[in-house]
């Protein structure tokens, strides 16, 4: 079992000792129901009862900190504070934060920490921040993100948001969303919001996001926050590589911020883990896996060893996975509209070195992807802990 003798942190303790429904009675309650998914988490080789109880603790107090897409600062300084408590050493530079343990070559994760959210750009006018124009040169029309727009348009009624100074993180005030639609000129969603027309051009305006559980499942708005707290959980288990994270991947642009990194340290690797969420269409189609791989995107082939050895430790542990590419090649064998394999940060990394600083992605599937309702099963995330926890000596 993991080390965690002290809770993730005093504000933890504090909710916990006021709530009488804490996370650790939460996961009592809906990983002992009769779902497949609570009783697949509860399996005598699973995650420790109490080691998901602290995990959620972690998610749960990260869900509430803002970090839209392009105005991350603030969860920037919250990821610091919390991973310099657990010792790792922490270096931040413009668009990537690194932490690292005392074996920094072993092994390499990365996680986008932006969250999809709305930008004021004009008097009372709010568009979704990752598509606004500063950042359209950076999408290319096939990232999932894109291909979604049309989709996700008509979610955000009676949303609740929070509107927030750009670095600092300080609430400045909340609305609600009465209706949002897709601009043909701006290629944009434009949003409708009452409660927030003092707002300035540049503010950031996140969804008013708790996490939810209900029969082994949790929702919130979990790309890819979710991917964070696993990160900051794994230094608390004894991690001991090297951990990225990532600003403005909604918009396109955190390999670049990756690749800076690499490039300013002189390094290459084959062994870079991107943990991520994985969208699937319903529910049924999320449960037949419990890790979702990737051999490749639209930019280029994975590192084969790497993603290879996560798919034998999914076998050897018993662990139902499927590999995202082979699943959307197959779907479009009967669309008229073909989705693309999307291009995902590690792609990106590969295709601009020539394969120099590579390796693969792990990620969890999940459904209502790009909504503040983004859900997944306590299974499958007990399933990717247990899984990189095998890289812990």
């Amino acid at each position: 079992m993991c080390p965690t003798a002290a809770f993730f942190s005093s504000r933890a303790h504090l909710w916990q000792a006021q709530s009488p429904m804490s996370p650790l009675n939460l996961v009592v309650d809906q990983l002992v129901g009769p779902t497949a998914a609570a009783q697949a988490a509860l399996a005598a080789d699973s995650v420790p009862l109490e080691g998901m109880a602290d995990f959620l603790e972690i998610l749960q107090f990260l869900i509430r900190e803002p970090a839209v897409v392009g105005s991350e600062d603030s969860f920037f300084r919250v990821l610091r504070r919390e991973l310099e408590e657990v010792g790792a050493e922490v270096s931040y530079y413009h668009g990537v934060l690194v932490a690292q343990g005392s074996r920094p070559a072993e092994l390499m994760l990365s996680a986008h920490i932006d969250r999809h959210g709305l930008m004021c750009t004009g008097p009372n006018e709010f568009q979704y921040a990752a598509f606004v124009a500063g950042n359209q040169s950076e999408l290319t029309g096939d990232s999932v993100s894109e291909q979604m727009l049309h989709t996700i348009e008509n979610r955000f009624q009676g949303q609740r948001v929070q509107a927030h100074l750009p670095y600092t993180g300080t609430y400045i005030g909340q609305g609600v969303i009465t209706r949002s639609y897709i601009c043909p000129e701006r290629h944009n969603l434009i949003f409708e919001v009452n409660g927030l027309d003092y707002l300035q051009p540049g503010t950031p305006i996140a969804f008013l996001d708790r996490l939810q559980f209900k029969d082994g499942y949790i929702s919130a708005q979990l790309d890819n926050v979710i991917s964070a707290a696993i990160i900051i959980f794994l230094f608390r288990c004894g991690f001991e590589g090297t951990a990225l994270f990532t600003a403005q991947e909604e918009s396109g642009r955190s390999w670049r911020y990756a690749l800076s990194w690499f490039q300013r340290q002189r390094l290459s690797t084959q062994r870079l883990i991107a943990l991520d969420t994985s969208p699937y269409h319903n529910r049924e189609a999320a449960d037949e896996q419990l890790v979702t791989l990737r051999r490749k995107d639209a930019s280029a082939n994975f590192a084969p060893a790497i993603t290879q050895e996560l798919a034998d430790r999914c076998t050897q542990m018993g662990m139902a996975y499927s590999y995202k590419d082979d699943y959307i090649e197959t779907q479009n064998l009967t669309r008229p509209r073909p989705y693309s394999l999307g291009r995902t940060e590690m792609g990106r990394l590969t295709a601009a070195t020539d394969g120099a600083v590579t390796g693969t992605t792990l990620q969890i599937p999940t459904t209502e992807y790009h909504t503040a309702t983004e859900t997944a099963s306590l299974a499958s995330v007990a399933a990717v802990i247990r899984l990189l926890q095998t890289y812990i000596n």
